[in-house]
């Protein structure tokens, strides 16, 4: 017989690690069985982008649990305590963790979990007559299933490349910004160097390569079709876009309005910071008096793999990319050995794993997953998805900060009761034209 658990859960990234820190007091307790499954051998964050200096773009109370539970065990604050390190974090009076401080983190808390099971992938879920979900399981020692009254699935986001440059990824040299860390080396060793994209990661990238390429005399060039380097939008009325109130008012429009707010409100989380963009400039500046840097920084320039183009700009290297700029209308050619696409992460569809469940799953009119108010995605509210309802819940499905949250209104589905009180309003602005 199959193992039959009250909630299952795919993917062990934060928001799903989350859930099972919220979790395991209730099933310490003997209130609830829970079990969750990763194909990865352990948790790590964003790996490839694990620079030294590189920060969450959230305070450290966005950990897993506690704007939840600020009493958990599983807090970062007890993590820093535990490792001997709160008093240094204190007087660092830095509210955002570094990026490596903050996987080791949810590592330490992975690791003290009863629910977790890595190296397993789930390979298809189905729903059976019975109204329960059977989950197909695939790791060393083969094949077997578990049954759920509950799954939620938690994937996260993978690398995006656009139509334009898509034939780019399989040629050698050009690399997507998650894969930076694994090939820095070769990129450093290069003679041109290219970057594309207007978020975190370009900048991030983009930053960590100045002072080497201005030593070894290599071209650094960083291309974007914003209109300009936007910085992350960090006001505190701004944030309150993040709030259950704003959550309701936007799920409540029509699918073609909601698509248009999102794509107005793209910078809003995801822009570079602030500091890094000064920081940038600093940069630029003392090497322009100490050892100039070669480099062209260009706003408003979309990019398109043009292999045997000839460069108009004086580039030189083994790629071409036809670059036109939005304002003007000019266009060019530019050569580089090297291309780091950082342009960003297509959010979950609807997993493989999943199509078995198909027919039991609602869509919208686009053909994505009709993500209900409470995160469910079926009618009989039982299957749930974390960080896949940008296009229905705005700001808040992406924001490590509404994981929690997220996760006490899940288990309140779960359990029948709320586990963890779940904040219906916090937001001092109002929403929409309701009582205009």
């Amino acid at each position: 017989m199959s193992e039959t658990y009250d909630v299952v859960g795919i993917g062990l990234g934060p928001f799903n690690l989350g859930l099972a820190a919220l979790a395991e007091p209730l099933v310490a307790a003997g209130e609830l069985s829970a079990a969750f499954f990763d194909r990865r051998e352990d948790f790590v964050w964003h790996e490839g982008m694990m620079l030294p200096w590189a920060t969450i773009q959230v305070p450290f109370l966005a950990d897993l649990v506690s704007l939840a539970d600020p009493t958990s065990r599983f807090s970062f604050l007890n993590y820093l305590k535990q490792q001997g390190r709160i008093h240094r974090y204190y007087i660092r009076e830095d509210f955002y963790p570094l990026r490596s401080e903050y996987s080791a983190y949810c590592a330490w808390v992975a690791g003290q979990l009863s629910t977790t099971t890595w190296s397993t992938e789930v390979t298809g879920v189905r729903r059976d007559p019975d109204g329960l979900w059977t989950v197909t399981l695939s790791d060393a020692a083969g094949a077997r299933e578990v049954r759920a009254y509950h799954v939620v699935s938690g994937v996260g986001t993978t690398p995006n490349v656009p139509a334009p440059l898509a034939e780019a990824v399989d040629a050698p040299g050009v690399w997507h910004s998650s894969e930076f860390l694994h090939h820095r080396g070769e990129i450093e060793a290069a003679d041109s160097v290219t970057v594309v994209g207007s978020g975190q990661s370009a900048a991030e990238i983009y930053r960590a390569l100045m002072e080497t390429a201005a030593a070894n005399g290599t071209r650094l060039d960083w291309f974007t079709r914003s209109p300009r380097f936007f910085p992350m939008e960090y006001t505190k009325l701004t944030l309150e876009l993040t709030s259950p109130e704003y959550t309701g008012y936007f799920h409540g429009l029509d699918t073609a309005r909601r698509d248009s707010l999102n794509q107005y409100q793209r910078n809003l989380h995801k822009g570079i910071s602030a500091d890094l963009i000064n920081d940038i400039y600093d940069t630029l500046d003392r090497l322009s008096i100490q050892q100039p840097l070669d480099t062209t920084l260009r706003t408003g320039v979309s990019a398109t793999w043009s292999p045997g183009a000839e460069p108009t700009d004086g580039s030189t290297g083994r790629h071409r990319l036809h670059l036109a700029h939005g304002e003007s209308g000019a266009t060019g050619v530019h050569a580089s050995d090297v291309v780091i696409l950082a342009t960003g992460y297509r959010p979950p569809q609807l997993p493989d794993f999943l199509r078995p469940a198909a027919g039991h799953i609602r869509f919208d009119e686009r053909g994505r997953m009709a993500v209900g108010l409470e995160f469910d995605i079926d009618e009989e509210g039982t299957l749930f998805v974390q960080n896949a309802e940008e296009h229905t819940h705005a700001l808040s499905a992406p924001d490590l900060g509404m994981g929690p949250w997220r996760n006490s209104v899940i288990l309140k589905r779960i359990t029948g009761r709320e586990v963890y009180p779940v904040e219906r309003a916090f937001a001092h602005q109002s929403f929409g034209g309701e009582g205009l």
